[in-house]
């Protein structure tokens, strides 16, 4: 016979349970959400983000009950640790693996909801009654989710967590049980889901309800089935009434907003998170910025998407930057894949943005660091092309590169790695990137552009040391050429002119300056003019590298 749902009072238990409902609900409903998604962007991943998020949220919550003491030496299941577990911790474990994994608008909306919800049911009860507190947190969950938005619509995912918390609110009185609380509230969102064709006009016009919303219905019945011990009648996710029609011209966008998806986390206070927000809302928009107590998940869609990780540079630590180009946002609609993307591995966040707007899908691994494999192969999927050239940007970085490749061929991908050894090598082949051409000649060419390009890149010695140049001591300055130490030297200017005269003494046509982020201004424009001086059909182009990049990358075509 199958297992049947078990009622849970509201304990850690209960959270184990309704993560794992929820993951498995979205997971159900996960492709159909994605094809009902127009707004703010037809991307169609609306689905997919809420399930990574919820993905994310439990496997931190799974991974906090295990780290619990257990009941008995011998207990060795999740179910035996949970016991041992307060509400607290599993709920805030909860909301904090969805901030660290929240993707998209709709995924960072959830994640502060979720944490809305750990803020009443992470501290202590007072006295309050079960069904009291989750009502309060339902609230609580609805308002910071409002504040995080700058610019809230109503008919989105908005709405149906606000008229579910007025429902909760209702039922929620002294005698009010939890499960009573959330099926008034599962109830009240299932009802403002289906009116938010009436309240925005992208969805009428489509003839759907929010997808975000529709995310939410789920992750709400959800909660009622780990507390109830009832499994919600199944709904169908509805499918679109009105086909969109295409425009003549296959080029233009019906969404005429901004280009690009910005997301990372950061770690700032919370007065610098609010003179980012004022920035990135002059930058772009479907801006959402979740979290607190220092650490932000950053949402915001831009045309300029090295402004948006200048403006995280300036308000603290960035890290786990993604910048996706949306591409045809009513191809991707209707479920069908871009023909080709690129992947880059950017190590730094200048870098990141000058590879995210010419069009790759970047990845961002700080200088001398190595990225996982799932973040390579994560990149290769939100890039959603049938065919992928992935920049590895880097030797040490060949073995993680291929192994991505693996798993995204497996997928059904095609997938062809081009070995740059640095980013300036990345930038050259991105210069060439023919995406209409055949997959195998722009294969061609842009390796061949990769290798017609030789790097520099300088480093400062931390000890005393053997080099290919002779002995170096700690604090000297090393410029090496191709992968090898060239030159040791006293100072970064001397060091990086000699390594630049050196490379161009076999010729070139365009020097690539990456200045590292302590680098002044000052070195550019004496090595800008050594070229000028020496080498008058050479032309120079000078970029910021970023937090986390090298002092210099020079790079010569």
């Amino acid at each position: 016979m199958p297992h049947e749902p078990q009622p849970h009072a509201l304990d850690a238990e209960a959270v184990r349970a309704w993560s794992s409902l929820a993951l498995a609900a979205l997971g159900r409903a996960r492709e159909d959400i994605d094809a009902i998604n127009v707004y703010p962007v037809a991307d169609a991943d609306t689905g997919t983000n809420l399930y990574l998020t919820a993905e994310a949220a439990d496997r931190a919550l799974t991974q906090t009950l295990r780290d619990e003491p257990r009941a008995t030496p011998e207990a060795d299941g999740v179910s035996d640790a949970t016991a041992q577990a307060p509400l607290s911790r599993a709920v805030r474990a909860y909301a904090h693996g969805a901030l660290l994994g929240a993707r998209g608008n709709s995924g960072t909306i959830l994640a502060q909801l979720l944490r809305g919800v750990a803020d009443v049911l992470g501290e202590e009860p007072a006295g309050r009654g079960p069904g009291r507190l989750l009502a309060q947190a339902l609230t609580r969950a609805a308002q910071e989710a409002y504040t995080a938005v700058a610019h809230p619509v109503e008919g989105t995912m908005l709405t149906v967590a606000a008229a579910a918390a007025r429902a909760g609110e209702a039922a929620g009185g002294a005698a009010g049980t939890a499960a009573e609380v959330a099926r008034a509230a599962y109830d009240a969102a299932r009802a403002a889901l289906a009116e938010t064709p009436g309240q925005l006009a992208a969805l009428g016009r489509a003839g759907v309800v929010d997808a975000g919303g529709c995310g939410l219905v789920a992750v709400l019945g959800a909660l009622w089935q780990a507390l109830s011990g009832r499994e919600p009648a199944p709904e169908p996710v509805p499918g679109r009434t009105v086909d969109v029609p295409l425009t003549p011209d296959p080029c233009e966008r019906e969404h005429d907003g901004p280009a690009y998806e910005v997301i990372y986390l950061l770690e700032a206070s919370e007065a610098a998170v609010g003179e980012l927000r004022a920035r990135l809302d002059a930058l772009g928009d479907s801006l959402v910025v979740v979290g607190g107590e220092g650490l932000w998940n950053v949402h915001v869609h831009v045309d300029d998407p090295g402004a948006a990780v200048e403006a995280a540079v300036v308000a603290g630590r960035p890290y786990r930057i993604r910048i996706t180009h949306f591409g045809d946002e009513r191809r991707r609609a209707r479920g069908e894949r871009a023909q080709r993307a690129v992947v880059a591995v950017a190590p730094g966040e200048g870098l990141a943005g000058l590879c995210g707007e010419a069009g790759a899908t970047t990845v961002l691994a700080p200088h001398g660091q190595v990225p996982a494999v799932a973040e390579l192969v994560d990149a290769v999927r939100r890039a959603h092309a049938r065919e992928v050239v992935l920049l590895q940007g880097g030797t040490a970085l060949r073995e993680a590169a291929a192994a991505a490749a693996e798993q995204a061929r497996a997928d059904g991908v095609r997938v062809a790695v081009i070995p740059t050894r640095s980013a300036v090598q990345d930038l050259a082949a991105l210069a060439v990137h023919d995406p209409d051409g055949s997959f195998d000649e722009d294969v061609v060419t842009m390796t061949a552009a990769a290798g017609a390009t030789r790097y520099g890149e300088l480093a400062v010695a931390e000890r005393q040391s053997f080099t290919s140049a002779g002995i170096c001591q700690a604090g000297d300055v090393l410029g090496l050429i191709d992968g090898d130490v060239a030159v040791i030297g006293p100072g970064l200017a001397e060091t990086a002119q000699a390594v630049l005269e050196r490379m161009l003494g076999s010729g070139g046509e365009l020097v690539t300056l990456v200045l590292g982020p302590e680098v002044p201004d000052s070195l550019a424009e004496r090595l800008e003019a050594y070229v000028q001086q020496g080498h008058l059909a050479v032309d120079t182009v000078t970029y910021r590298g970023g937090r986390y990049s090298a002092p210099l990358l020079i790079g010569v075509e």
